[in-house]
Formats: C-alpha cells, structure tokens, sequence
C-alpha cells in the first residue's frame, strides 16, 4: 500500500485509499484514458482539473464503476480500494456503490419529501426501522451542513429548496449509506458564489471522515479546497501531487501552461 507525507499534513503518514494501476479506458474503439497510474490519500481532497474533454470526469466514474451503464465501453489495468480490484470478477457493484458515493454536476433531488430523498438510499439497503431512519436523516443532513435549515420541513418536497440546498440535500443523500469515499463531479458549476463558498466549506469538514474525490474547472476552487491534484490532458494523466507543488512548482511544462491559464 503507497504511502507519503503530505505537505498539507506534515505530520501525518497518510495511507493510499484507492490505487490507479496502468488504467486504460475506452469508449468503443475511442480511448478516453491512457495507463492513468495514480495514488489517491485517506480523509483528503484530491482534485482532477483539466480542460474539457480531458477524460476527467471518465476516469472519476471509473472509480465506482458509473460507466459500466455506457454500452460497449471496456476498461484495462486496476481499480483498488483498500488493495481489493474493484473489476475483479464477482465484485459487488451495489456494494461497491455503498462505498463510493458520487455526487453530480447538477443537484438532482428525486421528486419526493427532503426525509424521503435522505432515507432512500438506507430504505433500499434494508433499514426499515423509523427511529434508525430518523437517525440517519438527520446525521446526514447535519453532516451535509443543512439540518438546522431544513428540520422543521422534512416532509416538505425537496424541488422547494434552493438550488444550493438542493446540492447539499444531494450531498446528505450520498451520506446517508455511510460511503468511505464521495466522488464530487462539478458539484459547484451551477450553483452561486455563495452555494459555492457553503459547498466548499462543507468539503473542507467532510475530508475528516471521508476520502474525496472532486472534479472542477474552476483552478481557484482546485487551489481553495484540495490537498491533492491530478491534470488530465487528452486522456493522460499529466502530473499529480501535492495541490501546492501542481500550481506553484510543476514539473511539466504543460501542466505550468495549463495552471497559469495559458491554454485551457
């Protein structure tokens, strides 16, 4: 299992949650990710910036298996969490999903009551009992930063909140099967500044208890809420590393033209 020192975390020797082995991905005959290799770190933001089209959001979903629903896609080399091969035969994709949770660019609370959308996701993994799912309700909406808002309406449809809220709802759902990872594609492209600056200061508490994963555009946010970034280019994994030394001290001169807004 990889491990490092962090410049962020100085003091601590963090363990490797997911390893990224000579990952190749391909849309039909189109190959979208070319023996990705990375290290992504335990209770830490890892960012994937790139330009549009740079395989980002591709190999995000490759870490809880989402393009599996894409016909006639295929996948080389290794995916491991917690040194076991997400594409081995007989993995549990279900399972798995458990405990990779994700997050999309767009808030997409389903059509229900805000109590409905957050106990969902345990409902469908067997909890029936109300005290256990009030629980649950409410843990993952205080962990998502949005109980104190919503408390006195659970019953009330979800489509009524903001789209801020909607977002961190989304978030609170994600929560709610108590997942070891969050995948977060875009999770602020559509949203305010000001939904934007609460999701970001609600990723800088999550990343105490959970590994995250987060796509973006938006360098600044890279630079603002991650430990970890990784640049894509053209389906390649450029360089990756500490979110300092990618933006400050990179080592490919791609990486300098893309971060200094030269191209992109």
């Amino acid at each position: 299992m990889s491990e490092r020192l962090t410049d962020s975390h100085p003091s601590e020797l963090q363990k490797a949650k997911i390893e990224v082995v000579d990952l190749s991905f391909y849309y039909s005959n189109v190959q979208a990710l070319k023996s990705v290799n990375l290290a992504i770190f335990e209770r830490s933001v890892t960012a994937l910036i790139g330009p549009s089209g740079c395989g980002k959001s591709t190999f995000l979903r490759t870490i809880n298996r989402m393009n599996d629903i894409i016909p006639m896609t295929k996948v080389t080399g290794h995916v491991r969490l917690d040194g076991q091969d997400i594409y081995a035969p007989g993995v549990d994709v279900v399972e798995l999903r458990k405990r990779v949770g994700m997050v999309f660019q767009k808030p997409n609370p389903f059509p229900m009551s805000i109590y409905d959308n957050v106990a969902y996701g345990p409902r469908i993994h067997g909890v029936r009992k109300k005290s256990t799912l009030d629980e649950i309700v409410e843990r993952s909406l205080t962990l998502a930063a949005l109980w104190d808002e919503v408390k006195d309406r659970l019953r009330s449809s979800a489509l009524e909140l903001s789209g801020g809220q909607q977002q961190r709802l989304c978030i609170a759902r994600a929560l709610a099967v108590e997942p070891e990872v969050l995948l977060m594609d875009e999770p602020c492209s559509a949203l305010d500044p000001i939904a934007t600056a609460r999701i970001e200061d609600l990723i800088q508490e999550l990343k105490k208890q959970f590994t995250i994963v987060i796509v973006t555009h938006n360098l600044h946010q890279a630079g603002r809420v991650s430990d970890f970034t990784a640049f894509f280019l053209a389906g390649e994994l450029v360089e990756s590393g500490p979110t300092e030394v990618i933006f400050e001290r990179p080592s490919d001169k791609r990486t300098e033209d893309y971060v200094t807004g030269r191209f992109g």
